[in-house]
């Protein structure tokens, strides 16, 4: 794989796994009450925490692989399940919701940015996995290093959409953001079936000794 394919299906996967667009509407409820330096401060400690967990698990990843027997082909393989069925809702527009807590949100902003913003909102299974399998394909340390940057830079493209969730959701409006949704979920639909089948490819050489 060279580095531009390598590229274009690291940041299309990790982008559409993380999908600031569904994660804007949950960050908006949230901080809606809050002044804008604190939304600011939960937004950047989010994507924070996404950041360093998804580095974590792409370089400690090959240690669980390890000590669970897990091959790289089996992880790609339930991964492509795994954004099947993400791709499937979000292409019937559905996103996850939730309450804003009953307390004082200012007096938990670590915990709100760390739980449930940062995970499992934005770093979630699927942008775990992705990661895990694109780290074990990366052939060189360039590739990993290629890989960081990537991570680094989708982590700040989520940081931004969230500062400005307000104004983009008022821009696109219900009906662009569910366009938007949809068109995610179609490319991650995708993505899950060259996954399956660069998983299962291995599996089948090796039953008929190709």
């Amino acid at each position: 794989m060279s580095y531009t394919e390598f590229i274009v299906l690291a940041l299309t996967s990790l982008l559409t796994m993380m999908n600031p667009i569904s994660i804007m509407p949950i960050y908006s409820t949230i901080t809606e009450e809050l002044d804008d330096q604190t939304s600011k401060n939960i937004a950047f400690k989010a994507t924070l925490s996404a950041f360093l967990t998804l580095i974590l698990f792409a370089f400690a990843g090959h240690i669980i692989f390890n000590i669970f027997n897990i091959s790289v082909n089996a992880l790609r393989i339930v991964g492509s399940f795994l954004f099947l069925g993400m791709g499937f809702d979000m292409l019937q527009a559905k996103i996850s919701r939730m309450k804003k807590p009953k307390k004082d949100i200012a007096e938990f902003e670590d915990d709100i940015a760390i739980t449930p913003l940062g995970i499992p909102l934005i770093c979630g299974p699927g942008a775990i996995t992705v990661t895990m399998i694109l780290v074990q394909d990366s052939p060189t340390w360039v590739y990993k290093v290629i890989l960081v940057a990537i991570v680094a830079t989708v982590t700040i493209i989520v940081y931004y959409s969230l500062i400005s969730s307000k104004k983009i959701l008022k821009l696109f409006g219900p009906s662009g953001s569910k366009v938007m949704t949809r068109i995610m979920g179609l490319i991650l639909m995708i993505i899950a079936v060259e996954f399956f089948f660069a998983g299962v490819k291995p599996f089948i050489r090796d039953i008929f000794k190709i």
